[in-house]
């Protein structure tokens, strides 16, 4: 006979040890199941509270209805409906946030940096000044055709 390997003889004391824990299936009576009790209604759904128990009206075999008017109820506990501020989305950025007029003068250093097209439209600006700057004098001058 071969030698018996560890978990071998482990399973089989296993299963011995059960069956002598276990009654034998003829002393046991017969199991009574329950009656199944009636599927939860929106008008017994709106007779409960915050603090009750809402797991029959979220069980299987629970109209879809009546499980999303538990949920609905659930969630409008204040416990449960309130929002914890590390999402994201929970600010509304549809209101801008101005930089104040002394953080703007402090960054005039970083112009260039912020809005690389800054020195680009100053130089333009520049030119157009000095465009419209000899038309101007052209025009104070005096007449000279005396």
């Amino acid at each position: 006979m071969a030698a018996e390997t560890f978990f071998a003889r482990w399973s089989r004391r296993k299963t011995e040890a059960a069956a002598e824990l276990a009654p034998a299936d003829a002393e046991q009576p017969p199991a009574i199941e329950p009656e199944p009790l009636p599927a939860p209604t929106l008008e017994q759904l709106s007779a409960l509270g915050h603090h009750d128990d809402l797991t029959p009206f979220v069980a299987r075999g629970v109209d879809e209805s009546v499980r999303r008017a538990a949920m609905k109820k659930l969630f409008t506990d204040p416990h449960f409906n309130v929002m914890d501020g590390l999402d994201i989305y929970i600010g509304d950025y549809s209101k801008p946030d101005p930089i104040p007029a002394a953080m703007l003068a402090a960054l005039t250093h970083a112009k260039d940096l912020l809005n690389p097209l800054f020195r680009y439209v100053e130089e333009e600006q520049e030119k157009k000044e000095e465009a419209q700057a000899p038309s101007q004098e052209d025009d104070e001058r005096p007449n000279q055709s005396m």
